[in-house]
């Protein structure tokens, strides 16, 4: 079977500008366009139907595209899929998972074979590379996430910046004058991941705001970079006594390595997390916590899906305000500085 992205290369030009060229969603140059159908007849290519009919004539199954990259944290993924699939079996859809980073080929493919009648897309880059042929292609689609430039798209999330401003402005109620963010793994910002991304410059305007000390430390996952992290952040700021961590599995790895080396939570160090609330409340010391509500993220994605194969107009955007919730992890910053390294 040719598929779409075998006429974009055949004809020197993205997948993308093959669907462009092919539905007319956009102008495309005459030149560009006559390459794109004479690569059309060459190769055979078909466009398929079922792919781009009414709701209720397609396949009754949804995508939903999770790419298992490099610092991508399987257990939160794992809440997002499962209330998406909940959601879509409300409707009457199945759900077809995809977790390779096809980018835009495993799209194309999608809208092609007709497998799914729309799509829901994790992991979203500010940069994102699949947002062109997700703008060309009639397959409806929704964003758990939002880019730089969400123009054309339909995008869901919590808003992770005012997540960032309110663990800040928590810590500075509390008189805290130096805060740190123990981020997610680097090549979580290497890719320009829109939600960590969002949360680092939140978490820095609020630390500005209020005129405190701040800094932002990306971080592995596992109990030695707990360690090897904890060790720098007491060197590098001895009067540090607010942290906020962005990074799920290094929860209670992070706190074992404070004790360790002799801090205290929240008598030392008061210590806020961006996280679903489960993981918040089973850590070893409860934590302050702005939630990440997967469920809600996952079920709303869905419902602008079936809103819009039904011809429903959608916001473009929809951000979830951040709602957090005091425990035990936080505490007024005391007057005496504690022992440092």
């Amino acid at each position: 079977m040719v598929k779409i992205t075998d006429v974009a290369r055949h004809a020197g030009v993205s997948p993308s500008t093959v669907s462009y060229a092919l539905s007319g969603k956009r102008p495309i140059s005459d030149e560009t366009r006559r390459r794109v159908q004479a690569a059309v007849r060459e190769l055979g290519y078909r466009t398929h139907g079922r792919a781009h009919g009414a709701a209720g004539a397609g396949s009754r199954v949804l995508a939903l595209a999770v790419p298992m990259r490099s610092g991508v944290h399987v257990p939160v993924v794992t809440q997002f899929a499962v209330s998406v699939v909940t959601a879509a079996r409300t409707h009457g859809h199945d759900v077809l998972l995809l977790t390779q980073g096809e980018g835009e080929e495993g799209i194309g493919r999608i809208a092609e074979t007709g497998l799914a009648d729309a799509l829901v897309v994790m992991d979203v880059q500010l940069q994102d590379p699949r947002l062109p042929i997700l703008r060309s292609l009639p397959l409806p689609s929704v964003l758990i996430g939002v880019p730089a430039e969400p123009d054309g798209l339909t995008c869901v999330d919590l808003d992770f910046g005012a997540a960032g401003e309110l663990c800040v402005d928590h810590l500075a109620r509390l008189g805290h004058r130096t805060v740190a963010l123990v981020g997610s793994p680097p090549e979580v910002y290497v890719r320009r991941t829109a939600f960590a991304r969002r949360l680092v410059q939140g978490f820095t305007a609020a630390a500005d705001r209020h005129r405190l000390a701040s800094a932002v430390y990306p971080c592995g996952t596992d109990r030695g970079a707990a360690r090897t992290l904890a060790e720098r952040l007491l060197r590098d700021q001895p009067a540090l006594t607010g942290v906020v961590v962005h990074n799920e599995p290094l929860l209670d790895p992070l706190i074992d390595a404070f004790e360790e080396l002799g801090v205290r939570i929240p008598d030392d160090l008061s210590l806020t997390a961006v996280c679903p609330t489960p993981v918040a409340v089973s850590a070893r010391i409860p934590l302050t916590s702005v939630t990440v509500p997967s469920t809600e993220l996952g079920t709303r994605a869905v419902h602008l899906l079936v809103r819009k194969l039904s011809g429903i107009p959608v916001p473009q955007t929809t951000l979830l305000p951040p709602r957090l919730t005091e425990r035990t992890s936080t505490a007024p910053r005391r007057a005496t500085p504690r022992r440092t390294l």
